[in-house]
Parts: C-alpha cells; structure tokens; sequence
C-alpha cells in the first residue's frame, strides 16, 4: 500500500513530540481495514526514525464499540504482545477500558488516533501547549471543589481529589502514560458521592458520540450525590439523551464522571456542523474547544473510580464559568490565569 506523502510527514512530526528513538518497538493496534492507511503510515514514519513496529491487527466484532465494549476483549495473545511494546498507537478506541489499562501498567505509553486527518493536522500540538496544560493540572490536581455556574441556570459543585487528574497535551512521551491525538485539555472526576446541583446543557452545546448533535433546546440535569436524577427539557435531543441512557438499563449509566476545560486555540466549536471531515470525527473539537468546560456522564475507571457502566456521554457547555476552591478561572468561557492562556486570546 502506497504511503501517502503529507501523512507520512505529519504523523513523523508526532511521532517526534513523542520521543520515538531508535531501537524502539512501537506497536499499532488496528482492525479489518479500519484506518488502514493511518496504521501503514504510522509504520513508515516510525521506522524512518529508526525504530521497529508491530502491526496487530484484530477482526472488528459486530456491535463492538470505543472503550469497554472494544474489540480487543478477550484477545490474550494480541494483548500481550502490545506489553512488551514500547509505544502503542491504537486506531480503535480503548479509553476506559481494562484492555488499556493492562497494555499500560506494564510501561508501553499510548496515543490514541481516531480523528480524520483535517482535525488531526489543525490539532497537531507543541510544547507550549503541553506547558499550559501543565498549569491547569497543578490548579485542578491541587483542588479540592470544583464549582460550575452559567448565564442559562448551571450551578453544579464536586467534590475533588480522590480520583487522579488526566492532562492531555496531544502526545505521549513517558512510559505508561496515555494521551490522544488531538486536543490540549485538563480533566478529573467528582467524589463518586459528591456531586450536586444543576447542569443545564444549552442551546448550541454538544452532545458528543455517539449521538453528535448540538443542542437546540436547553436540557435541565439534576444531580445528587453524583447521580443524574432527572432529565428534563431539551427538544429532540434532550429525547436522545433519555432514550440513550435509558437503553443500556444499568442504574451506573447515570453517574457524573470526569470534569474539566479545553485549553486548545485551534479547535473549532463549529467542526460538527460546518466541516465535511465531521462526518469521520468523534467531535474532539468540542472536547477541548479554548474556554469550553467539558461535562460527562458513565464511567470513571480511567481515572481510579469504580464505576465500569458501558455508557458513555462527553457533553462540552459553552461560555461557562468555573471555580478551583473560590478562584474563578473561567468567566463566561474566558481563560483567567495569565500562565493557561494563548498570548492574543
């Protein structure tokens, strides 16, 4: 299979930010034909830099999905190929999965590649942006509350400190670390007890996949003790929402997971609604959107919590603002500390 130039030249330059050396094994974990040219590419531009690869390439199952439902359960040899790696870039989606963790804990770092090629060159990072998430990792990790107000009546508080705080920066450069390509943002979980208020998903913000929608009607959440307890309003998506939620018949479904804010100047809010691309794209574009805070439901495995519900919601709210023990650091969607923000914004 031919290599295409502009792709062999941008995933090099990735696989740079990442430290990849010589005498390296960098393993891609693909499936059928999925990303097929992503998985030949990243071949090319590791072995250009003087390191070996290992092409695992498993059966997609049908109904398999991102995460726990991922189509490398159960695949013990490919799983332990991966460990003895010492990179993996995974092209089918194994975040909150024990697949990862395990391919993880041994000291292989992960970067995780699912977006189309127009995100993933817009969204190709630096090390200014892995110093400014830097910043915001030390204010949320130091953290212990954790408030969100908005103009549309979100008033949600956590709880924090108990599960770990993830940076994402855009590549990963220490062993076991996990990141994914692309975006800059910060994220933590609530106490799994101690989140209450009211979120209200407005109109214009995002329901990310599987149902990529905006937002046309506000969505009221009510949450106690870190649990969604109603879900009202909110038009055809607010439908979606429920129905959603509803389908997976597991009480787990309903917990708040992680919380955070984008830090990434080159996303575009608007990608979903504006960009042919769109239709290949998980919607990393709303995930870490400059300002954004990013709002989810499901599981929190990833980041030391218990609670392994295969359903899954990352739903970015616009022009919030956001509080670390009293400090605003947000206002309105705007970036406050002077050290988390892009010179010009």
């Amino acid at each position: 299979m031919t290599v295409d130039k502009y792709m062999f030249e941008l995933f090099r330059k990735e696989l740079q930010l990442c430290k990849v050396k010589p005498g390296e094994t960098i393993g891609i974990l693909s499936e059928d034909t999925i990303r097929r040219d992503y998985a030949v590419a990243f071949a090319a531009a590791a072995e250009d830099l003087g390191a070996d690869t290992l092409h695992v390439n498993i059966r997609k199952r049908p109904g398999s999905f991102f995460g726990p439902g991922n189509s490398l359960r159960g695949q013990q040899a490919a799983i332990e190929a991966l460990k003895r790696t010492d990179m993996v870039i995974d092209l089918i989606g194994l975040l909150w999965s024990k697949e990862q963790d395990a391919i993880t804990a041994g000291g292989p770092r992960m970067l995780l590649v699912l977006e189309p090629m127009e995100v993933l060159s817009r969204l190709l990072t630096s090390p200014d942006s892995r110093r400014r998430v830097g910043e915001a990792h030390k204010l949320i990790a130091g953290a212990r509350e954790l408030r969100i107000t908005s103009p549309g009546g979100t008033d949600v508080t956590y709880k924090i400190g108990k599960l770990k705080t993830v940076s994402q920066y855009g590549y990963t450069d220490e062993p076991g670390r996990w990141d994914a390509w692309a975006g800059a943002f910060v994220w933590t979980g609530g106490d799994e007890d101690g989140v209450d208020g009211t979120v209200v998903v407005d109109a214009g913000d995002l329901l990310l996949d599987p149902i990529l929608r905006y937002v046309s009607e506000p969505i009221v959440l009510t949450i106690k003790k870190g649990y969604i307890t109603k879900i009202a309003g909110g038009g055809a998506e607010g439908a979606l929402m429920r129905d959603f939620m509803a389908s997976f018949r597991d009480p787990k479904a309903y917990a708040v997971s992680h919380i955070g804010w984008g830090l990434d100047e080159n996303a575009q809010w608007t990608f979903l609604a504006t960009n042919p691309a769109a239709r290949d794209s998980l919607g990393v574009d709303g995930r870490c959107f400059y300002g954004n805070v990013l709002f989810s439901t499901g599981p929190n495995t990833e980041l030391g919590g218990t609670n392994d519900t295969m359903c899954h919601l990352d739903i970015p709210l616009k022009n919030c603002s956001l509080f670390l023990d009293g400090r605003q650091i947000l206002k309105d969607g705007e970036i406050l500390p002077e050290e988390m923000r892009v010179p010009g914004r």
